[in-house]
């Protein structure tokens, strides 16, 4: 009996001593008798494809990590992005050019979605050609056509861009066709017609670190199609506010210069993986950080 109570009580011992271990290993960390637990699961954002969404979602992924949150990042292009967010598949999208690039899809799904702030102010899109090309507005383009082979290069056909060019074609009466590809295709192209000083018009948008690596301009847009001056703009889920506070207040913190987009942007297309470059921007923007975190 004396043996068997022995080791009853080391079994016991035992148990609670891998109940303690195994809840070190959690991410609970013990509070005060009365104190609710406060858990912090996973947030959903969905970006673009594009070098400018690829800079800030992977910023915001080291950001929420910080704050104790998996961020997952689903890449899908513009229209699924809204939809995704509208259906409530994912919870938030911090990339609507707005209020002419990306209009069309908000006016679709401004219902189901939640505006949350400006997080970029000062953007554009438009035509975009080399600096050394003699003409400066889209209308004056059917008058060079063959310098410019009868082609506007441009990127994949859902993206705001693309429609609005597809507009352009029409409003300028332009003799050109449009054609549709990647944005890594699109900026090979200009760099071959650079390096050839070749006539070259794309479809574009700053920031953007071609217009850190080469001198472009915009044509003249008179009639407006591609709108003034953009904003890059944060929207979520219905109730994503609600169901996650801490997450939401981080987006309604976060907003941020071009120049600081470009830079991450230029680190990336020089060979940085997207994690690296935006690990660089982060190590070197701690007070920026604090901010969105609310620790400043």
């Amino acid at each position: 009996m004396k043996g068997k109570g022995m080791h009853t009580f080391l079994v016991i011992g035992f148990i609670i001593a891998l109940g303690l271990l195994v809840a070190g290993c959690t991410d609970q960390v013990a509070e005060p008798a009365g104190e609710e637990v406060v858990k912090k699961g996973k947030v959903v954002l969905v970006s673009t494809p594009y070098d400018t969404e690829r800079s800030s979602s992977n910023v915001l992924k080291i950001v929420f990590d910080k704050a104790g949150y998996d961020l997952e990042i689903q890449t899908a292009d513009v229209g699924l992005a809204f939809l995704s967010i509208a259906e409530g598949s994912s919870d938030c999208f911090v990339g609507a050019w707005l209020p002419t690039c990306h209009g069309n899809y908000l006016e679709k799904y401004k219902d189901q979605i939640e505006f949350v702030r400006v997080n970029m102010e000062g953007t554009r899109c438009g035509l975009v050609v080399p600096d050394y090309v003699t003409i400066n507005s889209i209308d004056e383009m059917n008058e060079v056509k063959d310098k410019f082979d009868g082609v506007i290069t441009g990127i994949e056909p859902g993206s705001g861009i693309m429609q609005s060019t597809e507009d352009a074609i029409s409003i300028y009466d332009l003799d050109y066709s449009l054609l549709t590809g990647s944005e890594t295709s699109m900026v090979a192209s200009l760099k071959k017609a650079i390096d050839k000083e070749e006539w070259i018009v794309v479809t574009g948008w700053s920031p953007h670190w071609k217009f850190v690596r080469w001198d472009l301009k915009y044509l003249d847009d008179p009639e407006n199609v591609y709108g003034g001056e953009e904003n890059i703009t944060t929207y979520t889920r219905k109730g994503f506010k609600e169901d996650m506070p801490g997450a939401y207040a981080i987006l309604e913190r976060f907003s941020w210069e071009s120049s600081d987009m470009e830079s991450i942007m230029l680190n990336i297309e020089e060979g940085m993986s997207d994690e690296e470059a935006a690990a660089i921007w982060i190590d070197a923007h701690p007070e920026k950080v604090a901010e969105w975190l609310g620790t400043s």
